[in-house]
């Protein structure tokens, strides 16, 4: 897999997983120099039990990608910029479900080009919807080509997908990547895997 450029971060404050290949929800993954969350990290009972996790988005710069654990799953928080949010309504006419029809988020819960509740906070299930890998963050413009607005890139089967995780037509992937349900506890603290008052702990996308 090819590395993956990030910006810069303080090295200090934060624990880096670097050239390391893990299992996730029983799905071989490779995951090279991409931050995990570092506080508030849920215990391994937690985790195998699918209850809700905190992240703190206090640290996250503009542009930045980091990953939690949600269900046993990779969770991508992404900082999106403005420039990236200003690419998500050119990709339409590219994408095979650019209103998010199919079932892979909450019904009424983040429609629309952003996806999320705050259009700059991303959250999704960081799993290619074809045969489990995780893909890459790529979020250079043109950086696969003349025409590349910046997105995801699965490195197993060339599937690709926009900076609110839809596949562009043409993708071996059939839907978009899942949206988890989330509210946020605060202005920095999103509570992953459950809306506000507890519900839709027990949701899940079409593809698991």
């Amino acid at each position: 897999m090819e590395s993956i450029s990030l910006p810069d971060i303080d090295h200090g404050r934060r624990r880096f997983l670097v050239a390391a290949t893990g299992a996730v929800g029983g799905v071989g993954i490779a995951l090279a120099a991409w931050p995990f969350i570092d506080s508030m990290e849920p215990s391994q009972a937690a985790i195998g039990a699918g209850a809700p996790i905190d992240v703190d988005l206090g640290r996250l710069e503009p542009g930045q990608l980091i990953l939690a654990v949600w269900r046993s799953r990779p969770i991508w928080v992404l900082h999106r910029t403005d420039a990236q949010l200003a690419t998500l309504p050119k990709n339409h006419p590219l994408l095979r479900d650019p209103d998010s029809k199919e079932k892979q988020q909450l019904p009424g819960f983040v429609n629309g080009d952003y996806r999320s509740l705050n259009p700059h906070i991303f959250i999704a299930v960081a799993i290619c919807t074809h045969l489990g890998c995780v893909p890459n963050f790529m979020p250079q413009p043109e950086a696969l080509g003349s025409g590349w607005p910046g997105g995801f890139l699965c490195p197993c089967h060339g599937s690709r997908y926009d900076l609110s995780a839809r596949v562009f037509d043409g993708s071996p992937a059939p839907l978009n990547i899942p949206i988890p349900p989330y509210w946020y506890k605060s202005e920095k603290i999103v509570r992953i895997g459950e809306l506000k008052g507890g519900g839709a702990q027990e949701w899940s996308p079409s593809i698991w």
